[in-house]
């Protein structure tokens, strides 16, 4: 059990388990009955990798790698949680939530088996769209940004190292930052209006992440910030996704690509300066 919040586990009286992966809306529904939560976590396609999602929480996290408890069957998952908690009084999970080896248990087999509080939560949804993990990144996927946000209840952002670029940017187009994207779900290869984080402060700003199939096909994400120089920028950035512009396309040449690349400013400068 890794813990990434201050605090002891011993004084926790209520615990929500589940992956938490996005902090979304219908998570917050079960979040806000307890005093920590239990991550479950795995490797790969996240809308909040590892231990980030304990920065999207005031509450305390504790992590239990899937590698390591998928063995368990549900009663020693049960003990596990007993003792790593022992003042624990009330566990709250989603109506959907399964736990020991191949999922052998439930949510009603945990109030069967654990002799106290069983907060059970019911499916959320917004305007009749469940809330899942899994329904924000499809929305990801196809690029409708506007609903991701709306069922996470706040930006979609991710994070990335800036790295050097193919040197194009600031010779024959405009001027990027270039990053190296790790962990994160993706959304569809486009152009985005998006909000860049440079140290402590938010910048307007438009991005592009996919193949430069105009240029070397290489794969690329990419920052443009709107209407300020920021100079040279070093380690990590964010990005926070607002709309969505247009997909990844093949010009023809580097001057329609940078007329595109004008546009795409101007659509940009206009939703968010």
């Amino acid at each position: 059990m890794r813990n990434e919040k201050s605090g002891y586990s011993n004084q926790i009286k209520s615990i929500a388990i589940g992956s938490f992966d996005g902090i979304h809306i219908a998570h917050q529904t079960l979040i806000d009955k307890v005093d920590a939560l239990v991550i479950i976590e795995r490797d790969g396609g996240y809308l909040t990798p590892g231990h980030k999602r304990a920065l999207c929480t005031d509450k305390a996290c504790f992590f239990y790698h899937f590698d390591v408890i998928k063995e368990l069957s549900p009663e020693a998952f049960v003990k596990k949680l007993q003792e790593d908690f022992p003042l624990l009084e009330t566990i709250v999970v989603g109506y959907d939530f399964h736990f020991g080896k191949n999922k052998a248990g439930n949510a009603q087999m945990l109030s069967q088996i654990y002799d106290k509080n069983i907060i059970i939560v019911d499916e959320v949804s917004h305007k009749n769209i469940p809330i899942h993990s899994r329904t924000i990144k499809a929305y990801l996927k196809e690029g409708n940004i506007k609903m991701a946000n709306a069922l996470l209840g706040r930006e979609y952002h991710l994070e990335g190292e800036v790295v050097q670029g193919q040197g194009l940017g600031k010779k024959e187009l405009v001027p990027t930052l270039n990053l190296t994207v790790k962990g994160y779900q993706l959304p569809l290869e486009g152009v985005y209006v998006t909000r860049t984080k440079i140290e402590d402060s938010w910048y307007p700003s438009v991005s592009f992440l996919g193949h430069r199939v105009s240029t070397d096909g290489s794969f690329a994400v990419e920052t443009h910030i709107l209407d300020e120089e920021v100079g040279t920028v070093t380690g990590h950035v964010a990005l926070a996704f607002i709309d969505f512009i247009r997909p990844n396309q093949k010009f023809e040449s580097l001057e329609v690509l940078k007329a595109q690349i004008e546009a795409d400013i101007d659509t940009a400068r206009a939703l968010v300066c």
